[in-house]
């Protein structure tokens, strides 16, 4: 199932039948899959898969993080300092160590590659946290019309923890009842969008403080229209 549309409305916020239906049909795939499960909430859609990575891949791109590591950034303009204290890179998507699992990602889920934002490395050492914030955007924003110009609103969010962690650095969705510890291997895909297409506000979440060990993930992000370029 792939999809390869264009964004039908010009806003983040209103609801829209391909956004819902990006909902739908990715939910189908994944529960289709027998290593998925999914999390038990009816805030969000939300869906867990133990093992996704093995060892090697987990530590290869642990590797990449820490060679390429540099103080992570936001899109928004109106957050205050220490809302984001973690690093971040840029995964080279063509490289053999990330591709694979670049493409695996968007297979799990049903979605065509071209959707998929580049995949962000994230590194968060004791105290480093991300404040509760969402996936998706806002068009009260100013990076709105930029992103609706390069594929539009987020759709599905896909996490993958790299390594396990002594204390602290659950991704907690407070909206929705759910925390989730890092567990290496483990990735949480949930779609930022509610049954009708809008946002869904119940995909609040945050990257609560580590308290003991260092906290890897990668994160990828899917649009409702093509981020890939010819």
């Amino acid at each position: 199932m792939f999809f390869s549309r264009k964004p039908q409305a010009p806003t983040a916020s209103t609801t829209s039948p391909i956004r819902a239906r990006f909902g739908e049909e990715v939910a189908a795939s994944l529960l289709a899959n027998p290593h998925v499960r999914r999390t038990p909430t009816e805030a969000a859609s939300m869906f867990q898969h133990l093992g996704f990575l093995d060892t090697r891949q987990c530590e290869a791109l642990i590797e990449l993080i820490d060679a390429n590591r540099r103080p992570s950034t936001l899109l928004s303009d109106r957050a205050g300092t220490g809302f984001r204290t973690s690093e971040s890179c840029d995964m080279d998507r063509w490289s053999p160590d990330v591709r694979p699992i670049d493409e695996a990602i968007a297979a799990l889920l049903g979605l065509d590659p071209a959707h998929g934002e580049t995949m962000q490395g994230q590194r968060y050492a004791p105290g480093q946290q991300f404040r509760a914030h969402h996936d998706y955007f806002s068009d009260r924003e100013s990076y709105w019309p930029a992103m609706a110009a390069s594929g539009g609103q987020r759709t599905w969010t896909a996490m993958i923890y790299l390594n396990d962690v002594p204390e602290g650095g659950a991704t907690w969705f407070p909206r929705a009842g759910v925390r989730v510890a890092p567990r290496r291997g483990l990735l949480l895909a949930w779609n930022n969008m509610g049954a009708d297409g809008s946002p869904n506000d119940a995909t609040i979440h945050e990257g609560m403080p580590v308290v003991e060990g260092v906290k890897y993930i990668v994160t990828k992000w899917f649009r409702e229209g093509n981020w890939l370029r010819d």
